[in-house]
């Protein structure tokens, strides 16, 4: 009896000294995460977020194409 009560400490004991091992890496992960987003730029040229800038893209392909149009003589 007092050998499988020392044993069952051990095992606890293991599977305590594991799981805090694991939470300290996973918070040392997150932290790393959070220091990748913070030093990725967040806004473009302009002040314009991410999200805005496939908008602003998608309208300088439109006036390049009305410039092309103007500068071969076709009218839109």
């Amino acid at each position: 009896m007092y050998e499988q009560l020392i044993i069952s400490a051990a095992g606890l004991l293991a599977i305590a000294i594991v799981s805090l091992a694991t939470l300290r890496g996973w918070q040392g992960w997150l932290a790393l995460k959070e220091r990748e987003l913070d030093k990725s730029p967040r806004e473009i040229e302009g002040g314009v977020a991410m999200g805005g800038a496939r908008i602003e893209i998608s309208d300088l392909k439109e006036r390049i194409r009305k410039l092309e149009a103007i500068a071969s003589g076709v009218d839109l």
